[in-house]
């Protein structure tokens, strides 16, 4: 993968463990990528998430583990804290959910 680029519509920039994806818009996506390459995201990643949007938002910790612990059946806790969205309606039992490409997001 080239390390800086455009796909999709959206500005990339590989890192370290990951990639960070900005949208026109210029929300960021940070993900970082675990050894077989499934993204995966901590709640630092959906902090800086929701203070990248147009409106940003800027829940507490409190908040946001309330909504990761919500998403629950959607969301696999792949070691402490960090956090993956399995693929396919297989890997969530009878909860199915359109997943796109990472960046893609509304």
């Amino acid at each position: 993968m080239v390390r800086r680029g455009e796909a999709s519509g959206y500005e990339y920039q590989v890192h370290g463990a990951g990639c960070r994806f900005t949208a026109q818009d210029g929300s960021e996506v940070d993900v970082d990528f675990a050894a077989d390459g499934t993204e995966i995201f901590d709640l630092w990643r959906l902090r800086w998430y929701g203070q990248s949007l147009p409106v940003p938002l800027t829940p507490t910790s409190d908040e946001l583990r309330a909504a990761v612990k919500a998403l629950g059946p959607l969301l696999t806790e792949v070691q402490p804290g960090w956090f993956t969205v399995p693929r396919g309606p297989a890997a969530v039992g009878e909860v199915s959910s359109p997943r796109g490409r990472v960046g893609d997001h509304g």
